[in-house]
């Protein structure tokens, strides 16, 4: 169906080679070619909304062809108020005349009318069409965020057609790469929004050494439900903390930072054994965000000269300690109190541990010795655990490369990645 336009001939994309020019001959319907279409669905429709201030009195010219040969719909609109009630979401382009008033825009603004057009059809490829000649106005209405001018007595159906199709393409390429870009820049963010979660051990003016691994169980994140933190009180004493909150998710992960946040707070102001447990598990109370939420906790406070530390656990397996000469084996766990969140008004003895001159204290989350061994249903369990870092310690590995070592064999032995966080840490003292 013939459709009313204003008479033109050429348009910049054509011009400037980003579009073969048609001989003049050519006939209306074109072939098909290797061009892009608005979708991968080849019974989409192309839909124009031409917004000019006369487009009744405008030359006839033959209808507007698709890629497929398919007739492109077009809605005429007289000014900004038609435009509105005919932007729908099934326009794909809008051809829009610059020399319409803007409603509420100074008159020194030559391109008033665009930007009010852009406000109103984010998502929609628009097309400026401008006086014949005034290239520097519609350079600046791309610059604008138009995908391209057309020259008002210089165009044709054919050439208008392909113009719709590349501005509609150039208009879904570039929401693509900005939606891509926003998301690499998301990414970005929580990367060093976790990386910043993650703890900076306080350990300066003690002689122990400190190493962890951490690997969280959810896909593409850097942190889990799992949570550990190591700090050096004015007194000497070192105080190490390893946490598990059930669950994988974000909503986890958040907790388990709420909850280390805390257990600093509440250590580095003097706080130890069954007071500092019973305050986190008020602030698990207050903070979970269902009454089923529970996290275990390991901690361990050891004394200024290192020979002796004191125990507490709430639901969490019991650390690992190795000694020179000596197989190394599980602390003892009889007294273990219950997890956090669970009981109200729980309690949590805290045992004292003799350790001696020389050790390493390894302290771990059950994201270590849960994963599966060879094909069958079987888990690595504690005794696996215990049975794999004494081998490890024979070959000599101490510090990174033996927490390294251990995630790795435990992955490997499950056939894959870690279904549960894992997190690890090592605390060496020498004679």
């Amino acid at each position: 169906m013939p459709v009313p336009i204003p008479r033109q001939r050429a348009i910049p994309a054509v011009e400037s080679g980003q579009a073969p020019a048609a001989p003049k001959d050519a006939p209306s319907k074109e072939a098909p070619r290797k061009e892009a279409t608005v979708d991968n669905n080849a019974t989409t429709q192309l839909s124009l909304l031409v917004i000019e201030d006369d487009p009744g009195g405008s030359t006839v010219v033959p209808e507007l062809l698709d890629s497929a040969g398919k007739p492109i719909r077009v809605r005429t609109a007289r000014n900004l108020t038609e435009a509105e009630r005919l932007l729908t979401d099934d326009v794909h382009c809008i051809l829009l005349d610059l020399a319409l008033p803007a409603p509420g825009r100074s008159d020194d603004d030559e391109l008033a009318v665009l930007r009010h057009v852009l406000e109103l059809a984010p998502r929609h490829a628009v097309l400026a069409l401008t006086a014949s000649g005034d290239a520097e106005r519609g350079a600046e209405a791309v610059r604008v965020g138009a995908q391209d001018y057309l020259f008002r007595d210089e165009l044709d159906g054919r050439l208008l057609s392909r113009a719709i199709r590349y501005a509609v393409e150039r208009k879904r390429s570039d929401t693509a790469e900005r939606r891509l870009a926003e998301g690499r820049v998301r990414a970005q963010e929580n990367r060093r929004l976790e990386r910043g979660l993650l703890p900076t051990p306080l350990l300066q003016g003690s002689s122990l050494r400190f190493a962890a691994r951490y690997r969280p169980g959810r896909s593409r994140a850097l942190l889990g439900g799992d949570f550990y933190d190591v700090v050096r009180t004015p007194d000497g004493t070192v105080h190490a903390m390893i946490g598990d909150v059930c669950g994988h998710g974000p909503d986890e992960a958040a907790l388990g930072v709420e909850l280390r946040i805390a257990w600093r707070a509440l250590t580095l102001a003097g706080l130890c054994g069954d007071e500092l447990l019973g305050t986190l598990q008020q602030v698990l109370e207050h903070e979970r965000s269902d009454d089923e939420i529970f996290a275990t906790l390991c901690t361990v406070d050891i004394a200024p000269d290192g020979r002796r530390a004191g125990l507490c656990l709430a639901g969490h397996p019991s650390p690992l300690v190795a000694r020179p000469g000596r197989p190394a084996r599980l602390l003892p766990y009889d007294n273990n109190g219950p997890a956090l969140g669970l009981l109200p008004g729980a309690r949590w003895p805290r045992m004292q541990v003799e350790l001696g001159a020389e050790w390493s204290l390894m302290l771990y989350t059950d994201g270590l010795i849960e994963g599966r061994v060879g094909e069958g249903g079987e888990r690595l369990g504690q005794d696996g655990m215990v049975a794999m870092i004494r081998r490890q310690l024979s070959e000599g590995l101490r510090g990174e490369a033996l927490l390294r070592a251990a995630v790795n064999e435990v992955r490997s032995l499950n056939g894959g990645e870690l279904a549960d966080d894992v997190a690890v840490l090592l605390l060496d003292r020498e004679g």
